[in-house]
Parts: structure tokens; sequence; C-alpha cells
């Protein structure tokens, strides 16, 4: 199996990087039970869900570096997006299990710990903070992205969770660590939404993130010989690689002339859209099914 550098890299960062996670998740729950901080242990079942997003990106990347087999004639490049997608549905679900157990809290208060609370938080802050910053010298496809997003999720959350802290310290206010909670189950929530919308989209086959399908279709149409374009189809391979296919009329000219065209819109569309992948179909004939182009006018043959 041949495994890129950058894979390298980025496995062996998701490596350190579940171990120091999977202690600070230790000392979380040790600490919220300790002082009774809910806060704590939001943060512990947060670190939970990106420990489980680490171990899904770790098994990610080492089946997107299998090469493309008679079976699997893409590859890999999905394993990803479907790490991604559990990993954000299961951030959803923990999302509303802090808000049920903090509404409790709001009802029934308890004596928090406040320092213990703040020492921990801003070990937190460190692991996180240095965690986020590995990932981001990786090769970051939505996969990567997604445990970036927690990772850097966590470091403000825990941050929240010294200020929290101190704000129990001097006030002795015990509510602020159930709010402090409701505030993390809504980052959670919210940073899992983009990862969830941008997964589906690629699992759906729709067009690309921040790509427009008519600024393709002009790009196309602007190519020297291009007379008309259509049955065009862009999706996601994988969320780092695009796939298009499509119908495209010239004139009736000899296949040494047609390889010229054909170059020209396989650089334009590498340059403009970095897609490589492309299933381009000529043709010199006005097709009388546009939307699959089934049966050309004036032709006896079907393609």
């Amino acid at each position: 199996m041949h495994v890129h550098g950058g894979e390298q890299r980025t496995s062996k960062v998701l490596r350190v990087s579940l171990f120091v996670t999977a202690a600070y998740i230790v000392l979380l729950v040790v600490a919220g039970v300790r002082a009774h901080s809910l806060a704590l242990l939001s943060e512990a079942g947060h670190n939970l869900a990106d420990f489980v997003a680490l171990l899904l990106s770790l098994v990610a990347v080492y089946l997107h570096s299998r090469p493309p087999n008679a079976t699997h004639t893409y590859g890999y490049h999905r394993a990803g997006v479907l790490a991604a997608l559990v990993n954000s549905a299961t951030l959803v679900i923990l999302s509303f299990l802090i808000f049920y157990e903090a509404f409790r809290r709001f009802q029934q208060p308890r004596p928090v710990h406040a320092e213990t609370m703040m020492w921990v938080a801003a070990a937190g802050v460190l692991m996180n903070g240095v965690i986020a910053l590995m990932l981001l010298r990786t090769d970051r496809d939505v996969n990567i992205r997604s445990a970036l997003l927690h990772e850097i999720g966590d470091t403000l959350s825990t941050a929240a969770v010294i200020a929290g802290g101190w704000a129990i310290l001097i006030t002795g206010q015990t509510w602020i660590d159930s709010a402090l909670s409701v505030g993390i189950g809504a980052l959670i929530l919210w940073s899992s939404f983009g990862i969830l919308r941008e997964t589906l989209n690629i699992l759906l086959e729709g067009t690309p993130r921040g790509l427009k399908l008519s600024k393709v279709e002009a790009a196309i149409r602007e190519v020297t010989g291009v007379n008309d374009v259509h049955d065009l189809h862009v999706w996601s391979i994988g969320s780092e690689t695009a796939a298009l296919s499509c119908h495209i009329s010239i004139a009736d000219i000899p296949p040494s002339a047609s390889e010229r065209i054909l170059r020209d819109v396989k650089e334009r569309l590498h340059h403009d859209f970095h897609i490589d992948h492309t299933t381009i179909q000529f043709e010199h004939a006005v097709c009388e099914v546009a939307h699959g182009c089934v049966i050309p006018i004036q032709e006896e043959h079907t393609h």
C-alpha cells in the first residue's frame, strides 16, 4: 500500500491527538465528579465525541490511502466523508443530552468547586490548542476539517469554563455552571450542522461546495471549437475530489482536430475549478433528448 507523506504526517498527528485526548477525558470525568461540575462533565462528553472523531479520521486516512480496485473503482475517497457524517450526527445527539442535564441542574442546583473547574479547563485549553495547531498543518479534507473544527470549539468552550469558574468563585452563583453547559451544547450543535450539510451534499452527489454549475458551463463554452454544452453534471467523489461529465457539440471534424478541443477543455476545468476527473462526450449533431442525449438527430447510432 502506498501512503503519501502528507497522509503519513496526518496519521501521526491523529495518533498523538488520540492519546492526549483520552488522557484528558479521564481527567475531566474525575475532576467533574469531584467538583460537581456539569460544565466539566459536558466537556468530557465533548472531548469523547472528539476522540471518536479523531479515531474515525484515523481510520478514514488509512482507507483513503488505499488505491482503487475492481470493486471500488473510485477508491475509498468517501471513507472520510462517512466518518465526518457519523461524527457530526453523534455530536447533535450529545448536545441535546447536555441541554437535558443542564435543565435538571437549573431546577436542582448543586455546589460547584470553582478552583478545580478553572485548573482542569486551563489544561484543556492548552491541550486542544496544541492539537488544533497540529491539525492545521496537515492535509485538510472534510474529515480532517470536522476534527479541526471540534478542537477549535473545545479550545473556546474550555476557555469559557475558566471564565465561568472565576465568576462562580467571585459571586457564588452555581447556576453559572449549568449556563456554561448550555453554551457548550449550543457550540457543539452549531459546529456539527455545517459538516452535516457538507457531507450529506457529497453523499447525495450534489454540486461541490462553492462551485456554481453555470460558471462551469460558461467556461466550457468559451473554449474555441465548442458549439454547445449539455447533460452537464458535476459531483464530489470525496471532499477534495470533484468529477464532471458532459456532452459537448463540435463541428464535424476529424479526431485529430477534436483532440485539441478536448485538451483545452480539460486544461480550463483544471485551472479554473480544480476538476481533473472528467468524462466528456463529443458530438456534431443536435440531440433530440437533451438530458441523457439518447437519440441524436440525423444520426442512426446512439451514443
